[in-house]
């Protein structure tokens, strides 16, 4: 039976697959990237000079010491480069290079000219992390808005660049798609306008050919980035962002001729991030989100006005629904709703998926009240999956199992189909009702229905399970700074941090239990949740500020 249950589960996460990503699946198995010849012609006379924003933390501390993802090490040996005593993810960053570009970079340029020297002759084999595509676009990127800004006049590294393009060309993420393969079409359009000759023509053409069909297929209509994590749809942005200003700098003709649809699209990317950030000015934790990772909200906007996007919008009304992504805010005077009923993202590419399908997010004022437990490590572990699963989000649980059948570090098998059934926003109150088919696997065929209703001081949701289910359970995740106080067995009182305080009412019991969020990676701050475990098919929650 288990081995069936594996199979079956291998077969649902298999059958979305698109033809290419198998097919490419296969072929980099068996070709893999073994030595790419150098071009000891590569040149650069390109004239122009990066000038963007400078916005993440150093990490080059200097005497080859780094940090990444709050872990400092020094990088003693050839080996520490793919030392897998260090996560991969923490390896990644390494090869990224971030600091190159990162604030007041110009005040390290010896420590970063060092490393970026020992790089190359420590990682001359075409193996380890840093040959793989991901953190060669990243690295690229870096390296070639650096090169010019810091003033930089060295043979050896331009060979480098057109050796790792090289390589970049030869593996590109199309057994992926999505994010990554976009990362990989700006990296090569970045190396194009950098280098001269036939191999930078050859570079910048496959870059735009792949933008020009990944642009409009990974951003949506209404803005959203189609992965649907709000960190990801920020990288994205800064990616388009990045774009611009290359083109804008450059003033390649092949860049300005798109950049009239590139600007349109990044409009319609930084209206959806408005809508999509908590009070606080920081973004929502849907699927795969986090602080640290990406640019904040502000920084994305700041660059984008600089580049004459400003978004000319008056206040977000009461309701906003995203149709295309799936996402809904409600916008009341003391507080804000997010609200998720969204899929849980492209069928072919769920990787940064949580099954979290219905779930919420809620501010009181500026201060946050209802969080998702956020992202705060990837790879393959117990934890990562934990932080993926239903019971880590505001939503419901039933029979213990997932809305989707999370596994692995980012593979997703039957997965939640949601559906919008109703909005309306009439005399200050705001109703939602969505609901999603993602417990139809299980036995009693369930389907979860979530009824919103948010008033000028209050928020009450209403869940309903149509379908035969021995136990269910709703859950309601506080933030850190929340203090919670149990009244009786159907009310509970919240304390914020500005002692503003809220009562949670019940129809079914309430119960306090440790939880945890996750701001960052490598971070874990002790919270407490709210937990409600029902039997009966509708169970009705309020949330009153006093």
């Amino acid at each position: 039976m288990q081995f069936l249950d594996k199979y079956q589960r291998l077969y649902h996460t298999v059958k979305p697959l698109r033809f290419e990503q198998i097919a490419y699946r296969i072929y980099y198995k068996f070709f893999k990237l073994r030595k790419v010849s150098p071009n000891l012609q590569a040149s650069s006379s390109a004239s122009w000079s990066w000038k963007g924003p400078e916005v993440a933390a150093p990490t080059f501390l200097g005497a080859n010491k780094v940090k990444f993802l709050n872990l400092s090490i020094t990088i003693g040996s050839d080996q520490d480069w793919n030392n897998p005593e260090y996560e991969k993810l923490w390896l990644y960053n390494l090869h990224y290079f971030d600091d190159l570009n990162a604030q007041d970079n110009l005040l390290r340029t010896e420590t970063q000219l060092q490393l970026v020297k020992r790089w190359i002759t420590e990682n001359a084999d075409f193996s380890g992390n840093g040959w793989e595509p991901y953190p060669l676009s990243l690295r690229l990127v870096n390296w070639v808005k650096w090169y010019r800004r810091a003033g930089i006049n060295d043979t050896t590294i331009i060979i480098s660049i057109a050796q790792q393009a090289a390589a970049l060309s030869r593996q590109m993420e199309y057994h992926i798609l999505g994010n990554h393969l976009f990362a990989n079409a700006k990296a090569l359009v970045f190396v194009g306008c950098f280098l001269d000759g036939d191999d930078s023509q050859r570079f910048l053409h496959i870059g735009l050919k792949v933008l020009e069909k990944e642009i409009p297929e990974q951003f949506l209509a209404d803005g959203g980035h189609f992965e649907l994590s709000p960190m990801y749809h920020c990288i994205l942005l800064w990616d388009l962002l990045d774009l611009i200003n290359l083109a804008l700098i450059t003033k390649r003709e092949e860049l300005l001729t798109l950049l009239p649809h590139w600007r349109s699209v990044a409009l319609k990317a930084l209206s959806w991030l408005n809508v999509m950030q908590h009070p606080d000015g920081d973004v929502s934790f849907f699927n795969d989100s986090s602080f640290g990772i990406s640019a904040a909200p502000a920084q994305l906007f700041t660059y984008a006005e600089s580049l004459g996007l400003q978004l000319d919008e008056p206040a977000l009304p009461e309701l906003i629904t995203l149709n295309a992504s799936g996402y809904s805010r409600v916008s009341m005077r003391e507080h804000t709703l997010l609200f998720d009923h969204a899929a849980v993202g492209p069928d072919y590419l769920p990787g940064h998926a949580h099954a979290d399908t219905l779930s919420l997010e809620w501010s009181v004022g500026l201060q946050r009240v209802l969080v998702n437990s956020g992202t705060s490590i990837y790879g393959v572990s117990k934890e990562r999956l934990r932080q993926r699963q239903t019971a880590a989000h505001n939503t419901v649980e039933v029979d213990n199992a997932d809305s989707s059948e999370v596994w692995s570090g980012f593979r997703v098998a039957r997965r939640a189909y949601s559906k919008l059934i109703k909005t309306n926003n009439r005399n200050n109150i705001v109703t939602l009702v969505a609901s999603h088919d993602g417990y139809n696997r299980l036995k009693g065929n369930v389907t979860h229905i979530r009824k919103v209703l948010a008033e000028d001081m209050t928020v009450t949701i209403s869940d309903q399970l149509d379908g035969e289910f021995i136990n269910a359970t709703a859950h309601w995740h506080l933030h850190p700074q929340v203090k919670v106080e149990q009244l009786s067995e159907f009310q509970i009182e919240l304390t914020l941090f500005n002692g503003k305080q809220v009562t949670v009412k019940s129809d079914a019991k309430l119960i306090i239990e440790p939880s945890s969020w996750h701001p960052g990676f490598g971070e874990t701050e002790s919270s407490n949740k709210i937990v409600a475990n029902f039997s009966k098919a509708t169970v009705n929650t309020t949330f009153s500020i006093i």
